[in-house]
This record gives structure tokens, sequence and C-alpha cells, in this order.
């Protein structure tokens, strides 16, 4: 059970122990807690990653960076996960400490020397990937020119209907993707082609289309190339009246350009994140205060909010919780969202559909934030109080209200 804080207490980033519970609103209406609740549903993970390796033809890198938590972690390897994409020794030493068997890439585009060399001889790392010429020489000279290299070279795509371009900071462009190829060649045992079609992607043409480049790339190198890794992108379900296309469409689009290639025997590899693990998780939040369509909560963008805010401006899927009081109208109108900080870019725009009678002291659920909720969170403004809870899920759902 949660207790409250005293109001002054400011305590360094405390977080309250798990809780385990099986109805949530049952919970929210007991304890009315002051702080947000973030809920995890661990179930739902190690569902999904089966989901995964059940149609995923090559290997699944979970991306460690989207939600590093060790529940999630251990969830997913629940579900036959056992390779993951790393980006730092920090995202490495904790794959290493829960599953030491792990397969790991180093998949950071940009690495230091020093955490090339660490991955390598302490970790025991043998995969990387490089977008530049730079890099493939920092790779060979800081693993004293090994011979079994597992190299990566990653190419630029276009950008598609996407909500963050992940090329306009990564990847080499076709061209010099070829060129790389053939310079990684000379000092790789095994060598492949990488892209992200960017984040949250609703179209499966995406896949296809950028491994009809990568193909058309590796034949114009001239060098034999044994694997493709299509990235991560794929979406999480942010309006559950029009949910994106199964998981089966994106693998089928890649597949199908790898066999118009003539390449459907190469090895495929992806790169999971979002699209793994945002069901898992929601967010409750609580209404401070109201002014018109703008409603003041007690999490917000510097919070489990981040993607929300204005880098993203993702529209969750909400609904109401009242703990007290006469019950909710049935009629709903959109409202916009202000963090509890001082800042102003602290707000998300929706537009969230909710009763149109929502008031201080009511409740929202926030679907959809296991993917980087709680890993972007700070501690600005002192706003660093949080209960975590444990859903077991019961067969009846409750509905989530759609989204403008």
């Amino acid at each position: 059970m949660y207790h409250n804080q005293p109001d002054g207490a400011l305590a360094s980033s405390h977080i309250s122990a798990p809780a385990k519970i099986d109805n949530l609103d049952a919970f929210i209406k007991q304890t009315r807690p002051r702080y947000p609740v973030t809920v995890l549903r661990p179930e739902k993970l190690t569902t999904r990653a089966a989901e995964f390796v059940s149609l995923f033809p090559g290997r699944i890198l979970y991306a460690v960076k989207c939600n590093p938590d060790e529940r999630v972690l251990r969830a997913l390897i629940a579900g036959g996960l056992d390779s993951f994409d790393c980006a730092s020794i920090g995202e490495i030493q904790l794959i290493r400490s829960i599953k030491p068997d792990a397969t790991i890439y180093f998949m950071h585009p940009i690495k230091s020397r020093e955490s090339i060399r660490e991955a390598y001889f302490d970790h025991g790392i043998r995969a990387f990937v490089l977008d530049t010429a730079d890099e493939l020489q920092k790779i060979v000279e800081e693993t004293k020119k090994a011979k079994d290299l597992t190299l990566f070279v990653r190419m630029a795509v276009p950008k598609q209907k996407v909500t963050t371009d992940f090329s306009a900071k990564f990847g080499a462009n076709p061209m010099l993707t070829g060129e790389l190829l053939r310079m990684a060649r000379k000092h790789a045992a095994h060598l492949g082609l990488s892209f992200h079609v960017g984040t949250n992607c609703v179209d499966t043409g995406a896949y296809g289309h950028a491994v009809k480049v990568a193909t058309d790339v590796i034949k114009a190198s001239g060098v034999k190339v044994e694997a493709i890794d299509i990235g991560g992108g794929f979406p999480a379900t942010l309006d559950p009246a029009n949910p994106p296309p199964p998981l089966s469409e994106f693998i089928g689009a890649a597949q199908g350009s790898l066999k118009d290639a003539g390449m459907e025997d190469i090895q495929m590899l992806c790169e999971p994140g979002r699209g793994m693990v945002a069901a898992a998780g929601q967010l409750v939040v609580r209404v401070e205060g109201r002014k018109g369509d703008l409603l003041f909560l007690n999490d917000g963008t510097y919070g489990g909010m981040f993607e929300g805010g204005p880098s993203c401006d993702l529209p969750y899927p909400v609904r109401m919780i009242r703990a007290k009081g006469a019950k909710a109208s049935a009629s709903v109108a959109p409202f916009r969202f202000a963090g509890p900080t001082c800042d102003s870019v602290d707000m998300l725009k929706g537009p969230f559909m909710l009763p149109d009678d929502i008031k201080e002291g009511d409740f929202i659920v926030m679907d959809q934030l296991g993917a980087y909720g709680e890993t972007t969170r700070t501690n600005f403004n002192g706003f660093t109080e949080v209960v975590k809870v444990e859903l077991t899920e019961k067969k009846a759902k409750t509905k989530l209200r759609k989204v403008a």
C-alpha cells in the first residue's frame, strides 16, 4: 500500500516499491494517490515478445533504451528474447547482470574509444555498427584489429510517415553506404547493412522500400553481405479505433522486398522498442486544476510524458477515473494538458477527449506509455515522486476513449 509523504518532503527521486494489483480503478479510488502512478503489465510484455519470436524469421534485438526496467527485461526474456540492442556501456552492463549469456549488439553509430574497447575486451561484444569511415577506424583500432567482428553499416533512408526521423541524425547516404561496405568487408568476419525507418512508423511500405534500397546498395557494392537489420519503428496503438497494421504485415513487406531482390536467404534482424513494450505501460495522473480546456496535471513532459510534448506530440489514449463525487458526464470534449513544472514547454496539445465535466481531483489513465515514459523522467522542479504498481489483467477490459 502507498503512503503519502509529508508536504515538505522532497526526497531525492523517491520511488515507492511496486505494489501488485489486479484492478487499477479500485486501487485509484481506494488510495487517491497524491503522486503519479506508473503501471506495468508484465503479461503483455511476455505475450508480445512471444508474438515477435513466432513471426520474425531472424534475430530480434530488443532496443534497451526504450525501457530498461529490470522487470521489463525479465518479462521479455520470459517471452523468448535472448538478444539486445544496446547503445551504451551502462546498458551492456545491465543486460549482462540480468542475462549473462545474452547476445548483445552495440548499435550506437558513434561510440567513444573507451566504450568500444570495454565492450569488446570486458563484455565480449563482437557486433558493432558504424556510419562513417572514422568510426570504422576507431572500431578496428580499439579492438586491436580483431578478426571476429560483426560490423553493420548504417544507411540513412528518406523520411516516411513517422513521428521522428532517425536518419536526420544517423546513417550514411546510399552511395557512401556502398563504399563503407567495401571498407568494412576487409575487417569483418560477418558484414551487415542496417537502417531505421523512424519511430512509430505506421506504413508497412516504408519497410519494403527501405529493404529495396538496401539490397540495391548491397548489389552495387560488389561485396558479400551476410545480414540486413531492418531496425525498429514498429508502432504503438495510439488510436484504439484505428489500430496500425498487424506486425505480420510489416515483416511481410520486408520479406517481400528481399524475395524480389533474390536475397530471401540473407539473415534478417530487427530492433523493436516501442512496438514491443508500449502497450504494457500506463500512467495515471491527477487533475490539480482546470482553465477552460487546459487541465493542470501532477505529471508532464519533464516526467512520464516527454513524447506527448512538443518533441513528438504523441496523442496517448486516455480515460477518466472519478474517485469521488457524482458520476461523470457522458458528453466528452477536447482538452489540452499542462504538467506541474513552471516551464511552459511542459504542455501537451492533444486534443485528449474526456468527460466535459472533468475537474480537480479526477484521475486520468494514459495508455501506451510502456515505451520511453519512465526512462525519460527527470527531477526538474523537484517533481520526483511516483508510485509504481504491477497490474495483473482481469479478463474484463476497460474501453479507452478515442483520441480525436
